[in-house]
């Protein structure tokens, strides 16, 4: 017997245009309302703060550079002695040496042959580099053509004493060291490290070095999220597996957030009948959304538990990736009180033809390289699916599509945002 009536749909996270989907951006815009950065300070050795987050402006001691000193190898003398035209000779009086400055004044007519970083000898204010002077004993002969002050890096010049020389919110990289290191600074106050819990949900998951049954896999979420979560610098809490019941669930949730800053579980917030990490949380905390406009990750979690941020992650290798490093990974940055935290994306012509329907962001996986021209181009790793783990592997960037982007021809540009960097 058929039944005309139409079939009585239920919530579905697949479909883009469902109430209560929202946009990428209005995800992110909700979530970075709803943070603040970590209030705990130390202060550490500079050796140690590789990674870390400055937790307040750093000024300089000193000048940077300490002394008026030369950009290049040559001879110092006045800018008076610079010929407007034809050329001059003048007498080299002795040599400046980095870290042993010359002891003399040099007065009109004179020169003095100064090394790279040499302090200015008195009396001289200008460089000539030693490939435009002509040299014979102990004199040398140089022409027109040079301006009063060439070649001669100003004490302070970079940075002057009491200027501001590193910002709060800034991330510490080797560069950052380094410039702290010629300040002369030994310890720094940086934020503490965000603690962040995760374990994966699921029965069909199994430990590496377990045997398999009939429709069981091995847990790769979980060594996916601790990799990323370790390049971020954060005190990383791994939970293991968690059974797909509410009462192990809510064991897990409350060890959970008596310990840690940010919970991340990956697996059990769709619809379904034994997807529970939604309607446990709700118990528990606060659930603000868990539907996206986004290819692959549309089930993605956010709210509180407790005193703790919570993120909930796709189950599927690929959107678990995708969703952290789009949403989890500028949230923990933030929360760390970084506060540049936007991707770095950009566009270049696609190579191959993108099926895209309006109303969701996708982000395909992609290999950003040159062509024959040497122009930057990008094509997909192929097959785009959520369980394709090697497709990460196999990638160098995101290309991603915007929310009201349609297909794109091979050729188009696409935008797309590197993992140098991001992973």
């Amino acid at each position: 017997m058929n039944d005309t009536k139409p079939v009585a749909r239920q919530p579905s996270c697949a479909d883009d245009a469902e109430a209560g989907v929202l946009s990428v951006a209005a995800a992110l815009a909700r979530m970075g309302a709803d943070i603040a950065p970590v209030a705990g300070v130390e202060k550490i050795a500079l050796r140690s703060a590789l990674g870390r987050v400055l937790a307040g402006e750093v000024l300089s001691p000193v000048n940077v550079p300490s002394h008026t000193n030369s950009a290049m190898d040559g001879y110092a003398l006045g800018g008076a002695d610079l010929p407007a035209g034809g050329s001059a000779e003048l007498a080299v009086i002795g040599t400046a040496y980095a870290g042993t400055p010359f002891p003399g004044a040099v007065a009109a007519g004179q020169c003095v042959r100064i090394m790279t970083g040499a302090m200015m000898p008195a009396g001289a204010d200008s460089v000539v580099m030693q490939e435009h002077a002509e040299r014979h004993g102990d004199t040398i002969r140089i022409d027109g053509g040079h301006r009063r002050g060439q070649n001669v890096r100003q004490a302070g010049e970079d940075l002057a004493a009491g200027q501001p020389a590193l910002y709060a919110g800034q991330w510490i990289g080797p560069a950052e060291l380094g410039l702290l290191a010629s300040l002369g600074v030994a310890e720094v106050r940086v934020r503490r490290r965000l603690r962040v819990a995760f374990f994966s949900t699921g029965d069909e998951l199994r430990s590496i070095g377990e045997s398999l049954g009939e429709g069981e896999i091995y847990d790769s979420n979980r060594y996916t999220l601790h990799g990323m979560l370790t390049r971020l610098g954060v005190e990383v809490l791994d939970m293991g597996v968690v059974r797909d019941t509410p009462a192990a669930l809510r064991t897990a949730f409350g060890e959970a957030a008596a310990m840690a800053d940010v919970v991340i579980t990956s697996g059990g917030v769709s619809v379904g009948e034994a997807d529970y990490v939604r309607e446990t949380l709700a118990e528990l905390g606060r659930v603000d959304f868990w539907k996206i406009a986004m290819k692959p990750g549309r089930p993605l979690a956010f709210g509180r538990l407790g005193a703790s941020t919570f993120i909930g992650l796709p189950g599927n290798p690929v959107a678990v990736m995708v969703a952290f490093y789009q949403f989890a990974q500028p949230l923990l940055r933030r929360l760390q009180g970084e506060t540049d935290t936007d991707p770095v994306r950009f566009t270049v012509p696609c190579l191959t033809a993108l099926k895209k329907r309006p109303g969701r962001t996708e982000y395909q996986r992609g290999v950003l390289h040159r062509d024959a021209d040497g122009r930057l181009v990008v094509r997909t790793t192929g097959a785009q699916g959520s369980g394709i783990l090697r497709s990460m592997s196999e990638a160098n960037c995101f290309v991603v599509l915007g929310h009201d982007q349609g297909g794109v021809e091979p050729g188009d540009p696409v935008e797309v945002q590197p993992f140098h960097g991001l992973i």
